[in-house]
């Protein structure tokens, strides 16, 4: 949808969403983000404590898990270009098919004991680049199976849904870490990758106008043009960069390694990271019911949130407090999500939607893996309390700065 064609904005009702439910076509797609991010929900926790047991190295540990990231910064780009020539639906069906066989091979190399460092590496740069295909189709496909007055209430459901499956996952997979190891679990997510691709399969959506024949560089090139018009989008990315890869250390590497010292190791962390899913289920029905008309003001505000559990980690790491701070910044977290989504699916042509998005997530994450290796090594250099308060500042500073422009404070979703 061009953004000259905008609809006029609804003011959202919860019953009104939930008949979405009722569609056939967007069931599949609910679903298919439950199964997908409850098995995914797991390999966070599972990977972590994997490569510690592995090795005890929480620098190691960050090369394994940048690894992902990496993967997905080398060709999210080309994803989004891909994405917005073909079939959003058959990307989607082979990028989750790939990341399944990814897990698959991971689970299988940690359960026989042959796992190691290098290798583990190559497994989770395969399955960053299975992401990065995921990512900018999704975010195109989801206005080809709603209509566009229907959108808010779309990515709510679905944020809804990705909230309970990481909520769920969560707790059941430090339990299952704890219970079975890390490669019996991760096999779960090679299971909900495989049944999410089977539901996306069944959606049946318009075949889209066909664009013009261009070269690779001209579809980057007019994506850039895009992403670049917008001041308010340049600047929120620019803070996110910082952001993630400051949230991604202390999710992924430094709470697991504060949590094997100070808590009861996977058991506590999935506890931890059950009250993170529970605050986003809770933040996306509540942003069912509220009508947003500065989105992008009232959204940057909500990730203050977000350096609050580095605080709690840094000064009481015990697992309820922890737990708690998680549920605020999932919370919130959930409800800029949902209006960051619906942004760019109003403002953007459609046309331009998953390039735009690919180069939002190439910014967003584009110094995570560094964040997460660099967190590594100060956690072993510094320790546990300097490198969260250092995680905090990083969250919390670009925050106020993003809020300095006036884009970011004006922007309106009815304008």
């Amino acid at each position: 949808m061009d953004a000259a064609a905008e609809p006029p904005q609804v003011r959202p009702h919860l019953r009104d969403s939930v008949a979405l439910l009722r569609d056939r076509n967007f069931t599949y797609l609910f679903i298919a983000y439950l199964v997908a991010f409850f098995g995914g929900s797991m390999v966070p926790i599972a990977m972590a404590f994997g490569v510690l047991q592995l090795t005890g190295s929480t620098s190691d540990t960050g090369l394994v898990i940048a690894s992902q990231i990496g993967g997905t910064l080398v060709v999210v780009l080309f994803g989004g270009v891909v994405a917005d020539r073909q079939s959003r639906r058959r990307v989607i069906v082979g990028a989750d098919l790939a990341g399944a066989l990814g897990q698959a091979g991971m689970a299988i190399v940690l359960v026989s004991g042959h796992g190691n460092v290098p290798l583990l590496m190559a497994l989770m740069a395969w399955n960053g680049v299975a992401g990065a295909f995921v990512h900018p189709a999704q975010v195109g496909f989801v206005p080809q199976v709603v209509a566009p007055q229907q959108l808010h209430a779309a990515n709510a459901l679905l944020a809804t849904a990705r909230s309970a499956a990481l909520s769920l996952g969560a707790a059941i997979g430090g339990v299952l870490v704890a219970l079975v190891g890390s490669g019996a679990t991760i096999a779960v997510d090679a299971v909900g990758l495989t049944i999410a691709a089977l539901l996306v399969s069944r959606i049946r959506v318009g075949t889209r106008p066909p664009e013009p024949t261009t070269s690779l560089l001209d579809d980057l090139r007019g994506g850039w043009i895009e992403f670049t018009s917008h001041r308010w989008l340049w600047v929120i990315v620019l803070q996110f960069s910082l952001l993630v890869a400051a949230s991604e250390s202390v999710y992924g590497l430094i709470g697991p390694a504060v949590s094997k010292v100070s808590m009861n190791g996977a058991a506590d962390w999935g506890v931890v990271m059950a009250a993170f899913g529970a605050g986003t289920l809770l933040g996306g029905i509540l942003i069912l019911r509220i009508h947003v008309v500065r989105p992008m003001l009232f959204g940057t505000n909500c990730m203050f949130a977000a350096a609050v559990p580095s605080l709690m980690l840094a000064v009481w790491p015990r697992v309820w407090p922890v737990a708690v701070a998680t549920f605020a910044n999932g919370f919130c977290g959930q409800m800029f999500g949902v209006l960051w989504n619906t942004t760019l699916q109003r403002k953007i042509p459609s046309a331009m939607l998953s390039r735009v998005s690919a180069y939002d997530a190439l910014g967003s994450i584009g110094l995570a893996p560094l964040g997460i290796v660099a967190a590594g090594f100060l956690l072993e250099a510094a320790g546990a309390t300097t490198t969260l308060v250092v995680a905090a500042v990083m969250i919390a500073g670009p925050t106020a700065l993003a809020l300095l422009e006036p884009d970011v404070r004006r922007l309106r979703l009815d304008s």
